[in-house]
């Protein structure tokens, strides 16, 4: 079925070129990803800046992966029902707000309010994507989604030297007054040029508090035992209860949903194949993305006398990754020649692929003395990145009517958020049991950095497989589904 062109604009209503709705959306992704890497340079200064633990300190981070991942799903759902564009504009403000409220903190407690704040702007780059499908042009839409895809690796890459630069240079503060002065400039330029996905009338359905409640609840249960466990103990009582916790409020959570008339999250489509296997698939991807931003930083910084450390400064360290995210960028529109000519899951199994083989090239490269070696893993690994976060949309969106459009984009976002978490867990374990001592502290020794790699390099190859066997066929979408590039002939499926 055709897609059909985007409803006109209501007298009045804010206009822009095609070309330009996608730099606006795209430039709302990279603010947002930003704060990801923001305080990473900070992680070693906050216990001293605040006069607080480093335990109490790591809720900086933590703080916004769960805000992150309880909004995510919420934010898409009101975006359904509400609007994409408004959404959008919605969750800009706990953006500026979390910024400003990190740039004036004085305590952890503050601090790590505000970064939870900013954790609820984490919805901006599936409803930029959701957004796409009614306000550009079918011809249009495959590009612009791979663009607007990339964009959080282009921001999480840059975050990296722009906060070490300036966090090196002058105030820390700095860093969250320029976030909130960018999230303001991007809702300005979103409410000015960027026209509105639906007109203002009244909601197509009830949204669905208890199942958001509940799924909140369950997600914070499982990302806090996930992300704190190395640090509690895997076997403590705390860890042991938020899995157990985890374990009884999703099936709880799902038999809701599934009673529901308009759930937060409609588990009935999320079941189909295509929809369940590219979830699936985006776990693994989300994972194997994950991995080399954690061991390849590593290797960079290390001194130089363990034989594989590069002993390179933050800023160095990010400037070496910084070309990685923009590789992203650049293979996006190649992504979405691909996927085109044959299909977005051809286009997710040879990202899925790339990764692996990032990850196979880089287990006789550690140790090489040269960080020209480590940019060229993270090249050919960031470029199946960019082809693989392309796809996984076209596809989520290929099978959804478009009511649902944004919901189940940002079901799939959290399904990628869930396993660069993992991904966390796991490769976490892996360095701190396989260490050497370096003049009496222990350090991630290099067979347990080749090991990590090597995991990496086995989950790229499972996504690669699982992307392989999506059922990609045009007569299980919908009957009011567009979709937004051509599928796969039968025969590839």
């Amino acid at each position: 079925m055709e897609t059909p062109p985007p409803a006109p604009a209501s007298p009045g209503a804010p206009t822009a070129r095609p070309g330009g709705i996608v730099a606006i959306l795209a430039f709302a992704g990279i603010v947002a990803a930003l704060t990801q890497t923001l305080v990473v340079p900070l992680i070693a200064r906050l216990p001293a800046m605040f006069a607080t633990s480093a335990s109490n300190a790591s809720w900086v981070i933590t703080a916004t992966l769960l805000a992150a991942a309880v909004s995510t799903p919420v934010a898409g759902r009101l975006g359904d029902l509400y609007g994409k564009r408004r959404m959008l504009l919605v969750s800009l403000v706990p953006l500026v707000l979390g910024s400003v409220v990190c740039a004036l903190s004085s305590s952890v407690i503050p601090m790590i309010t505000g970064r939870g704040l900013q954790g609820l702007g984490m919805g901006v780059v599936p409803l930029g994507i959701s957004l796409l499908r009614g306000v550009v042009p079918a011809e249009r839409l495959g590009p612009s989604i791979a663009v607007m895809s990339a964009s959080m690796g282009v921001g999480g890459a840059l975050g990296l030297p722009f906060a070490a630069a300036i966090a090196e240079n002058t105030s820390w503060r700095v860093l969250f007054w320029v976030v909130a002065a960018l999230a303001l400039a991007v809702g300005a330029l979103i409410r000015a040029l960027v026209p509105a996905d639906r007109p203002a009338t009244a909601p197509a359905g009830r949204f669905d508090l208890v199942g958001a409640i509940g799924l909140g609840a369950a997600l914070i249960a499982l990302l806090l035992a996930v992300s704190k466990g190395a640090d509690w103990g895997w076997s403590s009582p705390t860890t042991l209860t938020l899995f157990a916790a985890a374990l009884v409020l999703l099936p709880v959570w799902a038999r809701w949903e599934l009673r529901r008339r308009d759930p937060l999250v409609d588990l009935r489509v999320t079941a189909r194949p295509q929809i369940l296997m590219t979830n699936t698939a985006s776990v693994l991807v989300g994972f194997a993305m994950y991995a080399q931003s954690l061991v390849v930083p590593q290797l960079l910084q290390l001194p130089e006398a363990t034989g594989y450390g590069l002993g390179r400064s933050m800023l160095a360290m990010g400037l070496w990754m910084a070309p990685a995210g923009l590789m992203m960028m650049a293979m996006s529109p190649l992504g979405a020649k691909l996927s085109a000519a044959r299909g977005p899951k051809v286009t997710l199994a040879t990202g899925s692929l790339l990764i692996a083989a990032g990850y196979g090239l880089s287990v006789p490269l550690i140790g090489s003395g040269s960080p020209w070696s480590l940019l060229l893993v993270t090249l050919v690994c960031n470029s199946g990145v960019g082809f693989a976060y392309g796809a996984m949309p076209a596809l989520v969106m290929s099978a959804v009517p478009p009511s649902e459009t944004a919901s189940a984009n940002s079901f799939n976002a959290l399904m990628r958020s869930i396993g660069t978490s993992f991904a966390a867990a796991v490769i976490g374990v892996v360095l701190a049991r396989m260490t050497t001592d370096f003049g009496g502290f222990p350090l991630p020794s290099e067979n347990g950095f080749r090991t990590a790699m090597l995991i990496g390099c086995g989950v790229g190859l499972t996504a690669a497989v699982v992307a392989a066997l999506i059922p990609v066929r045009t007569e299980e979408a919908p009957a009011e589904t567009t979709a937004p590039l051509r599928p796969a002939p039968a025969t590839r499926t």
